[in-house]
């Protein structure tokens, strides 16, 4: 290879959200003697830029402000054009729609990806997934959703998300040692269904008064959950805390007993590997990957997205059995230890980058 493939990662912004992060990661560890990462971001500056630019990453901006303007897709492919990648990765909805569309139109290869159950609907890959070379998805049930949609399964390659085992550490001080808090690190939006896990709280507050639901995040939702926390919540004297989200999650994963995630679509959430890399029994909804990380009884208990009656009643069973908290919080850990680190996840994509790259240029 006389230098190294030029790669575009295509996003629609830099927040705090679990693509993001999990994209960002794969930039920096990326080989730079074989790989050339650039940045291009439908948005202007948000959450996680100084990471980037800290580490020498070149990013280029199409606004100035945190949303994408009104016509973006006018002014991405000139971008495209000047940055002459030598191959796409699209990440999240909108960089999956229009930069499979100038991938195609301006003859660049495009990897897709496709992350969350709702990602298969959200990016039209019925249609689309033909203006990829290959499709990168993070759980096997993904993958299955994929493939009924028509995707030729060897078109498809599934690499779960990783974690950094050594960043997430443990804390010296065992859940069952903490104060009963409920941790709950996801993006306030629709898909993670926080109405379920409120409408739990309030069940469990009936039999525990003293447990603390703790929500780290942002999102479109944040005013309508505030409401209905303010509405349903405040006369039975919920302890609720809403926290922006933050680069650095570790210090509410070491004052939490139990994590939980009431998502009604996922793929394989970053928050739950680092949650379980850190030590946490979860309490969550059985959607997407999440069952092939969270056992049930072993590194924690699942339930129906939308059932807050069970959801509650798992919850329960953890704040009242702290012996269990800590038995979980280390089988999980063993888990990700053994199967998620973040080199089998940028190896893997190295992997898929050479194949791609080589067998066009043989």
């Amino acid at each position: 290879m006389s230098k190294p493939i030029r790669v575009l990662f295509l996003m629609e912004d830099l927040c705090f959200g679990g693509t993001q992060r999990q994209t960002v990661e794969l930039v920096l560890r990326l080989d730079r003697a074989r790989f050339s990462p650039v940045m291009l971001v439908l948005t202007g500056k948000t959450d996680l830029d100084a990471v980037v630019r800290d580490a020498g990453i070149p990013v280029t901006y199409l606004n100035s402000s945190r949303r994408v303007s009104l016509f973006f897709w006018v002014r991405l492919a000139s971008s495209i054009r000047a940055l002459a990648p030598d191959l796409i990765i699209p990440c999240t909805a909108l960089p999956n729609i229009w930069g499979r569309i100038w991938g195609k139109v301006l003859s660049i290869p495009v990897l897709g990806t496709c992350r969350g159950g709702g990602g298969p609907k959200r990016q039209h890959e019925r249609w689309l997934w033909r203006l990829t070379q290959k499709i990168i998805c993070n759980s096997r049930p993904l993958f299955d959703d994929l493939c009924a949609l028509g995707i030729p399964k060897e078109h498809l390659l599934c690499i779960p998300n990783g974690v950094d085992t050594d960043f997430f550490m443990p804390d010296n001080c065992p859940p069952s040692k903490r104060s009963p808090v409920l941790l709950c690190v996801a993006r306030l939006a629709e898909d993670k269904d926080h109405l379920t896990l409120f409408r739990a709280f309030k069940r469990i507050l009936k039999v525990k008064p003293d447990v603390r639901l703790r929500l780290v995040g942002d999102g479109p939702e944040e005013g309508a959950l505030k409401a209905w926390a303010k509405d349903h919540l405040a006369t039975v004297g919920a302890q609720m805390d809403f926290i922006p989200g933050t680069a650095d999650v570790r210090p509410h994963y070491a004052s939490a007993r139990a994590f939980v995630l009431s998502s009604v679509r996922e793929g394989l959430p970053n928050v739950l590997l680092e949650a379980m890399s850190c030590g946490l029994p979860v309490c969550a909804t059985s959607v997407g990957g999440i069952p092939s990380i969270v056992h049930e009884g072993k590194t924690g208990f699942l339930s129906s997205s939308g059932d807050d009656e069970t959801f509650a009643s798992n919850c329960l069973r953890l704040l009242e059995s702290p012996d269990l908290c800590d038995a979980m919080g280390r089988a999980g850990r063993k888990l990700i230890e053994e199967g998620y680190s973040f080199a089998t996840m940028v190896r893997a994509h190295e992997d898929a980058i050479l194949k791609l790259y080589g067998g066009r240029h043989a």
